[in-house]
């Protein structure tokens, strides 16, 4: 179980390696050691007095990345080690690409320790490569091993019983939801672009068998702005996260829903990720004097293909994330609207209200929504 000693609760670990440099390409390509560099720039931003340590990230065990992948997939990947091409059209692997895949997977499960521990209640993974796309068999997306799953896993193995992985990438994680389709430990929830890479993540996809519920695909149409994406986790997300009441949460932090995204075509802005956050922890279980009870919260980079909004949504989130974990609560910003007002999700377009209702009404049979 999560413990509370020695939390350090005013700032966060950070997880980073200059292995994660070492995962290139041969030829241009939108997962570039730059996206890392942006995402750096986003930390070094940050109030100089807001406290960080960096964990020294370690390789994933054998056994660590089995839990989340097949044997025969692990063995495959080994055996790229030190060489060059490709594991599909997508996904390019150098030299030094696999070894920066188990560092990056082996800097999740660093990170959950450290939540676990109670020795920060927020950690921050700049992983590359990134993991959602990664199957239990499969390399695509450009990911390679599901850092995320890695990490829930990770959890699950040291006793906790309820982990949620809360997917905000403009792509649907199809590697995340096919690992836990059937694991009512893990719950998984997805807002992404749809139609899109990898066209999975419909709505009506919402587990099997005891994981039958806790499968969350929350699909919209290209153009969702942020009041779109507040009213999504307004109305579906925060309180199916909420009566969840997970023990740790791991965000797969994407930011390619911003609307200077090459790759993508929604329309959110690099304040929208901070609001986003703030929803999701008002969501996380409190105590009876109204506060919230140590939950450990681990934001974990995905996707985010122009440089600059990558940084700005980054630093956006951990400026929100720094402020609620701290008992400061959300950060005071003149254009955001008050959380549950009305203002929060107005004049959604026919389509995207269309969409959000057809997915609370599935949702319904399994959650209490309004």
């Amino acid at each position: 179980m999560l413990q509370t000693h020695n939390a350090m609760n005013h700032g966060f670990v950070l997880v980073d390696d200059e292995l994660f440099d070492a995962h290139q390409s041969e030829s241009m390509h939108p997962e570039r050691p730059a996206r890392l560099q942006a995402a750096r720039q986003a930390v070094a931003a940050l109030d100089p007095s807001i406290p960080r340590r960096v964990l020294p990230a370690r390789d994933a065990t054998h056994e660590e990345l089995a839990r989340a992948h097949t044997e025969a997939y692990i063995q495959r990947i080994d055996q790229a080690a030190g060489l060059t091409g490709h594991f599909d059209a997508d996904t390019y692997y150098g030299e030094s690409s696999v070894a920066a895949a188990r560092r990056a997977a082996g800097g999740s499960i660093a990170l959950v320790d450290q939540l676990m521990a109670g020795d920060a209640r927020l950690g921050v993974g700049l992983l590359r490569p990134p993991g959602h796309h990664a199957t239990q068999d499969r390399a695509m997306g450009f990911c390679i091993f599901n850092n995320a799953a890695v990490a829930a896993c990770h959890a699950r193995a040291k006793g906790l019983e309820r982990v949620a992985i809360v997917d905000w990438d403009v792509h649907h994680g199809n590697g995340t939801e096919a690992i836990f389709y059937s694991d009512p430990n893990v719950l998984y929830v997805s807002v992404h672009q749809a139609p899109f890479y990898p066209g999975t993540g419909a709505a009506s996809d919402r587990g099997s068998g005891a994981g039958r519920g806790y499968t969350v695909n929350i699909p919209l149409s290209p153009g969702a702005d942020r009041s779109v994406y507040t009213a999504a986790f307004e109305r579906i997300v925060a309180p199916i996260v909420s009566e969840y009441a997970p023990e740790l949460l791991l965000i797969s932090a994407g930011f390619d829903a911003h609307r200077q995204d090459p790759l993508a075509a929604m329309r959110l802005d690099d304040t929208s990720y901070g609001i986003l956050f703030e929803q999701l922890f008002a969501a996380l279980p409190r105590e009876a004097g109204g506060r919230s009870k140590p939950v450990g919260v681990g934001i974990l980079l995905e996707g985010g293909y122009h440089l600059d909004a990558l940084a700005g949504s980054l630093r956006s989130t951990l400026e929100a994330a720094v402020a609620c974990t701290s008992g400061a609560g959300p950060a005071s910003r003149a254009d955001r609207p008050e959380l549950g007002s009305p203002s929060a999700s107005h004049g959604l377009s026919p389509v995207h209200e269309r969409e959000l209702r057809q997915v609370a009404e599935l949702q319904r049979q399994h959650w209490l929504l309004g």
